[in-house]
């Protein structure tokens, strides 16, 4: 196997952007290839001498000269985060991550109506809220699924013709349905997008699949499988596929299937940001996380105790791994528990993708379960490999890719970077 997808087995948080990180810095990494979410992504990555950045858009690889980023055409694309995320790179010694950009033409855009649409239907939700990050990303895919031959793409912004028509049906259609926006008018939206075409290189599919026959690439994951829209929590997920089923096809299409080693990650402090189940919480235990404030859209972080009967469905949604990358080790402690089992039942199973109503059903099954938990573990890694029936592969007790221990063959430079 030649390349890595990296995937979480949480609610996102687990430590994707370490990992990757970790993996660029331990091997040849030619690109790291974005394949779900968009700039709502929150992928810290922490240097030895204190750099540090949270990467939305770019791969977190970023930091290791000549690693590249693809953003294929399942990220829904945020020109205008994506120049704030540059700017931000290029003062933490970065100045080329946009040299290092391909973007595929056809992924859909978020704009500023998107945005502004998401804020007014979750403000409208009042306690109800789903947890939106309030970026946009999900009226985006909702919008691209309804009108799929007018929803702006990232190859619109070559031709400001087609752009000025796709964005003002855009914002004709959302100021409709919810009323005046608070987004700037089309004609000062346009200069923004254009300029991003002129200044990154847009691709089409044909790119990726070149790219992974020159190098290994690193698929990179964006929030977690029980956040995934179809076997997440609904509706307290993410319109995105956050399985490896955009790995797969990525690779079917490039002639390249199966050609990946499947890494699970898992933080061993169960955490949520947003509303919605978090069967183990616990808000008596000590912990922070200084790169995950409360905001606005979706609260405070949410912290529990390893909830092993959690991720065993998600690693079941996901279709298995090759080995499990377990984070945040440093935490570990004699507060810390595992629940292996809830009042009610000790395992839950996926359910086929997009039955909505009975992901609901599982939602109020989680919100009413109380969970069971065993005393501490003394090794934490082997008490994750018992309950998920997977080898851990690789450790870490800190942020930095100095913190991170492979265990076993999975992750061996050589072995990834033999030719195909």
């Amino acid at each position: 196997m030649r390349h890595v997808a990296v995937v979480d087995l949480g609610y996102g948080d687990a430590g994707k952007g370490t990992v990757v990180d970790w993996l660029c810095a331990t091997r040849p990494v030619h690109t790291v290839v974005r394949f779900n979410g968009g700039a709502q992504a929150a992928h810290n990555v922490v240097l030895r001498d204190g750099r540090h950045h949270t990467f939305a858009q770019f791969g977190a690889g970023t930091f290791h000269p000549g690693v590249r980023t693809h953003l294929s055409r399942h990220v829904v694309v945020d020109p205008l985060a994506l120049a704030a995320e540059a700017d931000h790179l290029a003062t933490v010694g970065v100045p080329d991550a946009l040299d290092r950009l391909t973007v595929d033409g056809s992924a859909l855009l978020a704009t500023p109506y998107h945005r502004a649409a998401n804020r007014a239907r979750e403000i409208a939700r009042g306690a109800d809220r789903h947890g939106s990050c309030g970026l946009g990303v999900g009226e985006a895919v909702a919008y691209g699924l309804a009108h799929p031959d007018d929803a702006p793409r990232v190859a619109d912004c070559r031709s400001p013709a087609l752009l000025r028509r796709r964005l003002t049906v855009l914002r004709d259609r959302l100021t409709a349905e919810l009323g005046p926006l608070d987004a700037p008018p089309v004609e000062d939206c346009l200069p923004a997008f254009t300029g991003f075409a002129g200044r990154v290189a847009i691709v089409d599919g044909s790119w990726l699949a070149g790219a992974l026959r020159s190098g290994t690439c690193v698929f990179e994951g964006a929030q977690g499988v029980l956040l995934d829209e179809w076997h997440g929590f609904h509706p307290y997920t993410t319109w995105s596929t956050t399985t490896f089923t955009n790995v797969d096809g990525l690779l079917a299409e490039a002639g390249l299937p199966g050609e990946v080693a499947r890494l699970g990650v898992l933080r061993i402090v169960t955490t949520r940001h947003g509303a919605g189940p978090l069967v183990t919480e616990d808000q008596a235990l000590p912990f922070t996380d200084r790169h995950n404030a409360t905001n606005p859209w979706q609260g405070r972080f949410r912290f529990g105790h390893f909830d092993a009967v959690a991720h065993r469905y998600a690693l079941a949604a996901a279709g298995g791994v090759d080995g499990l990358a377990l984070t945040h080790l440093d935490l570990a402690g004699p507060g810390l528990r595992i629940c292996r089992r809830y009042d009610t039942t000790d395992r839950i199973t996926p359910g086929p993708p997009g039955d909505l109503d009975r992901q609901a059903a599982l939602t109020a099954r989680l919100l009413r379960s109380r969970p069971v938990y065993d005393d501490p573990p003394s090794d934490w890694p082997e008490a994750v490999r018992a309950e998920l029936g997977a080898p851990v592969v690789l450790t870490s007790h800190g942020p930095t890719a100095g913190d991170k221990t492979p265990h076993g063959p999975l992750l061996a430079a050589p072995a990834l970077a033999r030719s195909v």
